[in-house]
């Protein structure tokens, strides 16, 4: 529905004035917005008209007016305007996520920090899906005489580590023939195709040699399975507890949503490419239908990746998270892009 650009001001003026207060707005309040020159009554007249459409609501018969759901829509698909951070909010984003440059797992927890702590939401960012993730190098940590550790680096920057331990003398040689021949078979291989049939293939083809390597590939393909998963980070589950825009029963119900770990993932598999912004209803989760969750995917090489998402109440300021987490994801995808290229 298209409204005419008087209405639209006026509605953009209540959005961003509840969104700053929390009050319910009255026509008094909107005599001051900038480019909106007519009077009292005609302002009433026009939140009236808003009111009878959908777009906002009137929670008392004196009072003001307050968003609906169908007006942060609008607001959002139509009116809202989405500028950069601030030099200072960059170079802060930079610093904290830039400091954790060592591992993916760390700079996305570091993301979920620093969207929550500058939004004021609940915050989430997940690791790229197993789906996309290729195997990179693997290689071979002697520990003991009869123990060694097998190192998988993955496409995405991931690193994960499994120990093994064997009924017979490791040496050198035999763990260089483990490097060579693995590396052949799965560079560039999706995590998906090392799997049990893999590895008894593998092992048959060394002939009598095999037989040396069950525990090896035990621990391959344990790290592959590890990597495949989708890990979330969780920051600042509880502020939407001491939001006073948001009943304590449905506080409650975000706040299991997002201790459930299994759940979390499912939340954050399903995230679209692009940003996206869901307003209550919109919402697939029934646990968030009196939220606003907003999402992105940062990119690493120019491929989607992972994705950052954000759960405030409907009173949630939209531009500045929209920004947030579009500059947070970019970092992000650098970083770790970065990350990736150190391990060539």
């Amino acid at each position: 529905m298209n409204i005419a650009l008087r209405k639209q001001k006026i509605l953009a003026a209540v959005i961003e004035n509840y969104i700053a207060t929390g009050e319910p707005i009255g026509s008094k309040t909107l005599q001051n917005t900038e480019g909106l020159n007519v009077s009292s009554a005609t302002i009433r007249n026009e939140l009236a008209d808003l009111t009878v459409k959908g777009f906002l609501t009137q929670p008392h018969t004196s009072a003001g007016r307050v968003p609906t759901e169908t007006g942060y829509r609008y607001y959002v698909d139509n009116l809202m305007t989405v500028e950069e951070p601030q030099e200072r909010v960059r170079r802060y984003i930079e610093a904290r996520i830039n400091g954790e440059g060592d591992a993916p797992e760390h700079i996305l927890s570091a993301a979920a920090d620093v969207i929550s702590e500058l939004c004021g939401t609940a915050a989430l960012s997940s690791t790229p899906s197993g789906e996309d993730t290729r195997v990179h190098r693997i290689r071979f940590v002697q520990t003991g005489r009869y123990t060694s550790m097998v190192v998988l680096i993955t496409s995405t920057g991931m690193v994960k580590s499994r120990l093994f331990r064997c009924d017979f003398n490791i040496t050198p040689e035999m763990l260089n023939v483990f490097d060579r021949a693995l590396n052949e078979k799965l560079a560039g291989q999706p995590l998906s195709l090392v799997n049990q049939p893999f590895a008894q293939s593998f092992a048959a083809s060394f002939g009598e040699l095999g037989l040396l390597m069950p525990d090896m590939l035990i621990s391959v393909l344990g790290a592959c399975k590890e990597a495949s998963g989708t890990n979330v980070y969780a920051s600042g589950t509880t502020k939407i507890l001491y939001r006073s825009d948001m009943s304590l029963s449905s506080a409650r119900s975000v706040l299991e949503l997002l201790s459930d770990n299994s759940r979390r993932e499912k939340l954050m598999q399903t995230v679209p490419d692009g940003t996206n912004i869901y307003i209550g209803r919109e919402n697939a989760s029934p646990e968030l239908r009196q939220s606003a969750l907003a999402t992105t995917r940062y990119y690493i090489e120019g491929s989607p990746a992972g994705a950052l998402a954000l759960i405030g109440t409907l009173r949630t300021d939209y531009p500045n998270a929209v920004s947030i987490l579009e500059y947070t994801a970019k970092v992000v995808g650098e970083q770790i892009g970065e990350l990736i290229s150190t391990r060539r």
